[in-house]
């Protein structure tokens, strides 16, 4: 199965109304700019044993972890118990994206990488769209 249609197979999967803000927030990021590459991680490890909730990437990037270097998304988005999180992968400064947007995202969760939010009506999409635009711009 291709991407496109695993991240459509995830999306579909979610019951209302996570489906329909998840969809409405794939389709914001794809028109925000052309998208090189798009990821999904459905959320098991080598084993097959789950570790973490599917999640769908966008752009490329290379991480640097522990000494290893490997390919992963710049930015990632995943419905889970409590909403949505949208992950802003690749920051050095883990302060950044609570000093930057925190008080204009609206009513969100910010941690090192992660923006966590219940539904989209919560939050500043202006401003997360400008998150979400300035790090799929870094080279």
């Amino acid at each position: 199965m291709d991407i496109a249609t695993q991240i459509k197979t995830y999306i579909d999967s979610l019951s209302e109304p996570k489906r329909s803000e998840m969809e409405t927030l794939h389709q914001t990021i794809l028109k925000l700019q052309p998208i090189d590459t798009l990821w999904f991680l459905d959320g098991k490890n080598d084993e097959n044993k789950v570790v973490s909730n599917p999640n769908i990437g966008y752009g490329s990037q290379t991480m640097h972890t522990g000494g290893k270097t490997r390919e992963f998304y710049k930015v990632g988005i995943s419905a889970n118990t409590t909403g949505i999180s949208v992950y802003i992968m690749g920051i050095a400064d883990k302060t950044f994206l609570a000093k930057t947007y925190g008080e204009k995202l609206g009513k969100a969760r910010i941690t090192g990488y992660c923006i966590a939010f219940k539904k989209l009506q919560d939050i500043n999409m202006e401003v997360l769209e400008t998150v979400i635009r300035d790090q799929l711009e870094q080279k």
